[in-house]
C-alpha cells in the first residue's frame, strides 16, 4: 500500500518496515527518534523537513498517486486536496479518547479535569481537527503520579500500535468500521497554559486541583502563579497537613525547611519552581523571597 506520511519520523519508518510502501514523508520536526533510520530506509529524496502544505507538495502527492495519507503528530492542518488524492483517503491519530479532548493539548487537559483514564484514536482526518470518524481506540489508565509529559510518553506506544494495525486493515482490504463522533461528548483541549480560567493557578481552589493543575503544566511551562506577590511557575508540589501559622488561602511560610502554601481547603509543600527562568527548590525559593 503506498502512503504519504505527515508527522513524525519514528512512525513512517515503522509503517515502512511493516511492508508498507512510504513514497512520501513530511516531517514536523527532525530532532525526534527515528529520522535517520527513516532516511536510510527509503532514501532521503523521499524525506521532507518541515514542508509547506503548497501547491508544489500537493502536485508531488498527486504524482504519487498514493492509497492513503497517514498522519501522525503532524502539528497544522492538512488541507483537503491532500486528503482527497490518496484514493483510501486520510487517517490520523488523537492522543485522546475522541470526543473528549479535542485540540492540541489533551494530556494536559486530561490530567487538569481528573480524568483516570484517557487513550488514544484513530479516526478519519477531516476539515475540522479531530472531528473525523473514529476507526479505533485504545485505553490507558492514568497513573495518578503522572506529569503532562509523563501521559504524553505513555500513549506513544499505543498510538503507535493503533495506527499500525489500521493502516494494516486498510492494506488488506478491511477497513475499520468508522463511527460518527457523538458531539454532545465532545470537549476542547486548547493549550491549557493560555487558558486563563483553567489555567491559571488560584491558591483558593481546592488542594486536589491545585495539584492536578500542576502535573497537567508540568514540566513546562508550569503552573504560573504570585507567592508573597511574586510571579513564579510551580513545576512539582505535594499535598501536606495545613500549618497552624498559615489561615488565609495563599498565604505562605518557610517551615522546617519546607515551603508550605495554603490552600482553599487544605496545604501544599512546594518541592520545584521556577523564577525568572531559574530552577529552584521551594525552599530556595523561600530564601529568594525573604519568607
Amino acid at each position: 500500500m503506498k502512503i504519504v506520511f505527515f508527522g513524525l519520523p519514528l512512525a513512517a519508518y515503522l509503517l515502512d518496515r511493516d511492508g508498507h510502501d512510504v513514497r512520501l514523508a513530511a516531517l514536523s520536526r527532525t530532532d525526534t527518534p527515528g529520522r535517520r533510520r527513516l532516511v536510510r530506509r527509503i532514501g532521503a529524496d523521499r524525506v521532507l523537513e518541515r514542508p509547506k502544505t503548497d501547491a508544489a507538495l500537493l502536485t508531488r502527492v498527486r504524482e504519487i498517486q498514493p492509497d492513503l495519507l497517514v498522519s501522525w503528530f503532524w502539528t497544522t492542518r492538512i488541507p483537503a486536496a491532500f486528503v482527497e488524492a490518496a484514493r483510501l483517503g486520510g487517517v490520523g491519530v488523537h492522543p485522546s479518547l475522541l470526543p473528549r479532548h479535542r485540540g492540541p493539548d489533551p494530556t494536559s487537559w486530561a490530567i487538569a479535569s481528573g480524568d483516570t483514564v484517557t487513550g488514544v484514536t484513530a479516526h478519519r482526518i477531516a476539515d475540522e481537527y479531530d472531528t473525523g470518524a473514529i476507526l479505533a481506540q485504545r485505553q490507558l489508565t492514568i497513573d495518578p503520579s503522572w506529569n503532562a509529559w509523563q501521559l504524553a510518553k505513555a500513549l506513544d506506544r499505543p498510538s503507535l500500535a493503533v495506527l499500525r494495525d489500521v493502516c494494516g486493515r486498510f492494506a488488506r482490504g478491511a477497513p475499520p468500521v468508522e463511527i460518527e463522533q457523538d458531539e454532545a461528548l465532545a470537549t476542547a483541549a486548547p493549550f491549557l497554559d493560555e487558558d486563563e480560567e483553567h489555567g491559571t493557578l488560584r491558591w483558593a481552589a481546592p488542594t486536589d486541583r491545585i495539584l492536578r493543575l500542576i502535573r497537567a503544566l508540568a514540566p513546562s511551562p508550569g503552573a504560573t502563579t504570585t507567592i508573597a506577590e511574586t510571579p513564579v511557575s510551580i513545576v512539582r508540589a505535594r499535598a501536606c497537613a495545613i500549618p497552624a501559622v498559615l489561615e488565609l488561602s495563599g498565604e505562605a511560610a518557610l517551615l522546617a525547611g519546607r515551603l508550605v502554601v495554603r490552600t482553599g481547603d487544605g496545604a501544599v509543600e512546594l518541592l520545584e519552581v521556577e523564577h525568572e527562568g531559574e530552577a529552584l527548590s521551594g525552599a530556595a525559593l523561600a530564601e529568594l523571597l525573604g519568607l
